[in-house]
């Protein structure tokens, strides 16, 4: 019996990015359901630079127990909520993650010739909701063989922001959680993994 201790299998996200495409129910962005094929750049736009803490994926359920009088143990579990969520912090600023970060709307170019390169936000008193789907990829080189994951999620929106630091040392950092959401029709995943990688076979 092979030993179960298989160092090929740890896998250290060595660099990675981060894409976001419109949401449309009706006409869903292009997933590649191969690590080969690239992003589609008519439907996915990548967000650049992150911090180097990287993306942060996290997994919660909540699970309700049911109890009886005849059982001092729990006769059953029920699942109650599942939450996905991808916590990172975007280091560029321009018209993709400057709205993406407050929530939706665009930038604008001034209105006269004469503030030519000058452009500005909105941030609009009354929000609505932003939803996009978002991509996540990063590329484990070993041994000189490239280990590909890319994770889809199809639809959510950013749903908690943190406070932009404005400083003389260090860079502002736009730092996001994004939470799936369920499609409408809920037969379909909250989240899709993609691998190029033997581990699996």
């Amino acid at each position: 019996m092979p030993s179960p201790n298989t160092s090929s299998q740890i896998r250290v996200p060595g660099t990675g990015k981060v894409l976001v495409a419109k949401y449309n129910a009706a006409t869903p962005a292009a997933a590649p359901i191969d690590t080969k094929v690239p992003w589609s750049a008519t439907d996915w736009t990548e967000l650049g630079y992150t911090s180097t803490d990287g993306v942060k994926l996290a997994k919660k359920d909540k699970i309700d127990q049911v109890d009886g009088w005849q059982s001092v143990s729990a006769l059953r579990y029920i699942y109650s909520d599942r939450e996905l969520t991808l916590k990172f912090q975007l280091m560029q600023f321009n018209k993709t993650t400057l709205p993406f970060f407050m929530g939706g709307g665009a930038t604008a170019a001034a209105a006269t010739g004469a503030e030519a390169g000058t452009f500005k936000y909105d941030l609009t008193t009354n929000p609505a909701a932003d939803e996009r789907a978002l991509g996540f990829e990063f590329t484990d080189t070993q041994n000189g063989s490239a280990v590909i994951y890319r994770l889809i999620v199809p639809r959510g929106q950013v749903t908690e922001t943190e406070e932009i630091s404005m400083t003389r040392t260090g860079a502002m950092k736009l730092g996001v959680t994004f939470t799936a959401y369920a499609q409408d029709d809920t037969s379909l995943p909250l989240a899709t993994w993609v691998m190029k990688d033997g581990a699996y076979a």
